[in-house]
């Protein structure tokens, strides 16, 4: 009798320790996100312009997967080159929870949504209309002066006297104050007009950008309403960021215009965009060429831009090579250029094939 409740007592620890062990490894958090490919999401389904033009191929937005890392998902990005534990205070605010970053994330998204809106709608001729508010700050950065006399929410409407109504025109009017004087800041707080002398500094040195200066603000955005015609609506869901602004400006100018520019091939890419069609740099590339792969895609758009080195394309071009695919990497820089490709470049590339 004694050593049967002994054996089951120890079965019962032994249980009990596998148990826990199972617990720490799949559910304790760790202070890094895990990150690997996402998914390529075909654009038609997410992009409706109003009586828009048929697709005989298919334009696709790349993601890469992200979530809160656990032991187990530590050992697990080991195992391939394209997986991978990132800091969360690299992407987070401090004392910022991930509900609050992925809202703030989707913010960026509905900005990055409306600016390729503007950039297709122009690019193909048609009416666009845009009422600019100013720049909206969402966050600062603690110790600089901005964090003391400014407040989340506020709307910048010029500096100095000069009338700001969108982010590159205040980051352009900040870059011509020399660091350690101070700015004159109007903004809107309560509906009720303010103003506020605003120090220009270096960036903290826990921020990376010490030899840089500025305001010390946050994600700040463009506040603006934009009129379509005709109308288009985007819904992305869940994900979100600015790195899908340049093939929702293709997908939505595709849709406007009469000429199909997929000519019945597998369109895919990444890069932020402005009004003015420029495409700008993004994070996790190289997960976004696997991504795109996995889906046989056959054209990749990469941001050619030097504002990181390697570029993005640089980046991409070598990751394609190491994964061995026939997918085509094209540079670009603007919108502009990717359009161009499509009507041109592409069409001789089905003509050889």
């Amino acid at each position: 009798m004694y050593r049967t409740r002994s054996r089951n007592m120890r079965r019962i620890i032994t249980a009990a320790v596998i148990a826990a062990v199972v617990l720490i490894l799949t559910q304790v958090p760790l202070p890094y996100y895990y990150i690997q490919p996402g998914s390529a999401a075909s654009l038609s389904k997410v992009v409706e312009v109003e009586q828009g033009a048929e697709e005989s191929g298919e334009m696709y937005l790349t993601t890469v997967f992200q979530q809160g890392a656990t032991p187990v998902l530590a050992l697990w990005s080991v195992f391939s080159p394209y997986r991978e534990l990132s800091p969360k205070n690299s992407y987070q605010l401090e004392e910022e929870s991930e509900e609050e970053f992925f809202e703030r994330q989707r913010q960026v998204m509905e900005s990055s949504q409306e600016s390729a809106e503007i950039a297709a709608y122009e690019a193909a001729g048609k009416t666009v209309n845009v009422e600019y508010r100013g720049v909206r700050a969402a966050d600062f950065i603690d110790g600089m002066d901005a964090a003391e006399k400014l407040e989340e929410g506020d709307l910048i409407q010029a500096v100095n006297g000069t009338d700001i109504q969108t982010l590159e025109e205040l980051n352009s009017e900040i870059a011509n104050i020399e660091t350690g004087e101070e700015a004159t800041i109007t903004f809107q707080r309560n509906k009720k007009q303010m103003e506020a002398e605003v120090a220009v500094e270096s960036f903290p040195a826990s921020t990376g950008e010490s030899e840089n200066s500025g305001l010390g603000i946050l994600y700040p955005y463009t506040e603006r309403t934009v009129s379509l015609d005709p109308e288009v609506t985007i819904d992305s869901g869940s994900i979100g960021g600015p790195s899908a602004g340049l093939m929702f400006a293709l997908e939505v100018y595709n849709q406007l215009t009469e000429e199909d520019l997929t000519g019945g091939e597998k369109i895919a890419g990444t890069g932020t965009i402005d009004e003015q069609g420029g495409v700008g740099p993004i994070g996790g590339i190289d997960k976004k060429i696997v991504a795109a792969d996995n889906e046989d895609i056959d054209v990749f758009f990469a941001p050619a831009s030097d504002m990181t080195s390697p570029s993005n394309y640089e980046i991409a071009r070598q990751t394609a090579e190491n994964i061995g695919t026939d997918m085509e990497i094209v540079p670009v820089e603007s919108l502009d250029e990717a359009l161009n490709y499509l009507k041109n470049d592409l069409k001789v590339a089905e003509s050889k094939s």
